[in-house]
């Protein structure tokens, strides 16, 4: 885990044990609205305080409608409606259902930082004379000779020449067995040489190579969503404001029709938004 994420995790935990302790005095002594508010408030503000600022900075540059407004008007909400613990219930699950997005994000980008140690560094081409000289990969066309010393890693995909030695093609396959080559083999790029040193001739060119090929689909995997990510990214664009332009009906259009009534309908407006608060769905698209 990152400090951000220990820090979340940290807060997550003191927020938990002071909303349980909370919830067990209130319940063992009574006390009046405004003590039971103070008291819920707490953790209230422990595991909420960052989502409330993210709300406030969104109005204020002009991105009022996600799912930190929402969050901040739905808990709000409930702390007006007097539900003090499910306010700080539905703000806690919220945040441990971003520990986890944060968390599975961060294994996500270990992975493919792990993937990019094959991307070599350069190429040890050999020149007619016999001279040995370090080049870019994307500089090494097809049919050039290269030289590959022991632990280095293979550039290009290419054909065996000269020498014998064993390759280490775990980062591309998950083979842990080494795999042994000699003269005449056609070995693919990213693979680590061995013991032996290797010559091979260039099959392909570097951006045509395995390694550059795998390397271009992690890189641009971003840009293909999944249905469902695609799905959850409208949800969110159309149901945030359409859950507040109903709730904000639900609290003036009944008195205005019906005449007076306009603290129990802002209750009701306000209990709506509680309802309306896609907790739930927050913390089940990151798992």
């Amino acid at each position: 885990m990152t400090k951000k994420q220990k820090k979340t995790l940290r807060r997550i935990l003191i927020a938990a044990a002071l909303y349980l302790a909370a919830a067990i005095l209130t319940r063992v002594v009574p006390l009046p609205g405004l003590a039971n508010l103070a008291i819920f408030l707490v953790p209230y503000l422990v595991i909420g305080y960052d989502v409330l600022r993210k709300a406030v900075l969104g109005i204020v540059h002009g991105e009022v409608f996600d799912e930190n407004f929402l969050m901040a008007v739905a808990t709000v909400g409930a702390l007006a409606l007097g539900e003090y613990s499910e306010a700080v219930a539905v703000m806690l699950f919220y945040q441990v259902g971003e520990l986890f997005q944060s968390y599975a994000v961060g294994k996500s980008r270990q992975s493919i930082s792990d993937l990019m140690d094959i991307r070599p560094d350069s190429a040890n081409l050999e020149r007619p004379d016999g001279t040995v000289e370090p080049v870019d990969p994307d500089d090494v066309p097809v049919g050039a000779m290269l030289v590959v010393r022991p632990g280095e890693k293979v550039p290009i995909d290419g054909i065996v020449v000269e020498g014998e030695s064993t390759l280490n093609t775990a980062a591309l396959t998950g083979e842990s067995k080494p795999r042994y080559v000699r003269p005449g083999e056609e070995i693919i790029s990213g693979c680590v040489n061995g013991e032996g040193l290797l010559r091979l001739r260039t099959t392909k060119l570097y951006g045509q190579s395995t390694v550059a090929k795998i390397l271009d689909m992690v890189e641009n995997s971003s840009l293909k969503k999944a249905r469902a990510e695609n799905f959850i990214t409208r949800f969110a664009h159309y149901y945030t404001p359409a859950v507040c332009l109903g709730a904000l009906v639900l609290a003036v259009l009944p008195p205005l029709v019906l005449g007076g009534g306009w603290g129990e309908w802002i209750s009701r407006a306000l209990t709506f938004l509680v309802i309306s608060c896609p907790c739930a769905l927050v913390i089940s698209i990151p798992l």
